[in-house]
């Protein structure tokens, strides 16, 4: 179970269950890089996986104080100390999940480093020099989407992360679920065509979720319209016709019309 109550399906990892895995890496102290396009699951195996998560949503603005902590101004004029996630998942012995951490500066993730390595140790300079040392348990992995604008997996993060996992849509899961197979077909229609380098978007998992939800309420033709629509704008002749195909008939983006 993830923690927003819903069931996670786990998936095959080197002959056992994903989750089984990532808790064994975790024991063996190796420290895992989930790569994959946005949708496909990366946040949904880790959560699973680990029910002590401490997650950091890393992007360009990210900035060491959002790791380590910050001096905060209390009620009566005081300022204190409050320390981030990176130093809570060290002395809890817990997992920390940096999602897109390569959306972070390279600067600003250094900082991780010396708490993954054999120092297991970080100097919070912010907080005069204070020494924070990891508790057993303690257990860094990432997210990363490759293609993503802005998205640098450096040699320095990538030596880091001794396991690197490729994420992919589990697209006969989404037939498990009932999603309407015709959205599967476009889907696999268009990551196949992804895969020849002929477009560079293909629904994944999160968009075909998205597509029952909407036809559950609006209508199928509206989910499909909405599913032309997410394509981004180089793609979206390819998907429209992909969808045009599979469903037998046009549809156009989803927008508003005339007055009532």
């Amino acid at each position: 179970m993830r923690p927003n109550g819903m069931a996670y399906h786990p998936r095959r990892l080197s002959g056992m269950p994903d989750v089984t895995a990532l808790r064994k890496l975790r024991e063996a102290g190796v420290a895992a890089l989930m790569y994959g396009p946005p949708g496909t699951g990366k946040t949904s195996v880790v959560e699973a996986a680990f029910p002590d998560l401490i997650t950091v949503q890393g992007d360009g603005d990210t900035t060491v104080a959002d790791l380590v902590g910050e001096y905060t101004q209390t009620g009566d004029g005081r300022y204190v100390f409050v320390h981030g996630p990176l130093v809570r998942a060290m002395r809890e012995g817990r997992t920390l999940f940096v999602d897109d951490a390569t959306l972070i500066p390279p600067t600003v993730l250094a900082v991780v480093y010396p708490a993954m390595d054999g120092r297991r140790q970080i100097i919070v300079k912010a907080n005069g020099g204070e020494v924070v040392d990891a508790a057993p348990g303690f257990y860094v992995v990432a997210g990363h989407n490759p293609g993503v604008h802005g998205a640098v997996l450096t040699d320095a993060l990538s030596s880091r992360f001794s396991a690197q996992i490729r994420v992919s849509t589990d697209y006969d899961l989404a037939t498990q679920l009932k999603i309407d197979k015709r959205a599967v077909t476009v889907a696999r229609n268009l990551a196949t065509r992804q895969s020849n380098g002929e477009i560079g978007w293909a629904p994944q998992l999160r968009e075909l979720l998205a597509f029952q939800k909407i036809a559950g309420v609006l209508g199928v033709g509206a989910a499909a319209g909405n599913l032309v629509g997410t394509a981004p704008e180089e793609d979206r002749d390819t998907v429209a016709a992909v969808v045009r195909q599979v469903f037998g008939s046009p549809f156009e983006p989803l927008a508003l019309g005339s007055r009532i």
